[in-house]
């Protein structure tokens, strides 16, 4: 898996290639930590590239999700591919996160 982070005035954008599972989770983890322990609580996260998001990889959307509302912020999803958004829905992941169909209407909405 490959994080990349682009910094905007309102929020991040991450971007990830790649699986996310209980091997690379953690690392996404890490990443959304340090953009919200920074003086952002804003979190745009490109999908478009994502291939597979385990149980443990929706556990870090809401638990992101939680951490930026906490600071008056949000966690928005972007380009979730189309086989995603049923496992989001059935998880319960789309009744705590705004999910947009690209980055910048997601961008947009901070």
């Amino acid at each position: 898996m490959k994080i990349s982070t682009i910094q905007y005035k309102r929020c991040d954008l991450v971007k990830v290639v790649g699986r996310i599972d209980g091997h690379t989770a953690p690392d996404l983890e890490k990443a959304f930590a340090e953009i919200i322990n920074g003086d952002k609580s804003g979190i745009v996260f490109d999908m478009a590239e994502v291939d597979f998001i385990s149980s443990r990889g929706l556990w870090v959307l809401l638990e992101t999700q939680k951490a930026c509302k906490k600071k008056q912020g949000k966690l928005a999803l972007a380009n979730v591919p189309e086989d995603m958004l049923e496992s989001l829905d059935l998880a319960g992941v789309k009744h705590f996160v705004e999910i947009y169909t690209d980055v910048a209407a997601a961008v947009g909405s901070f």
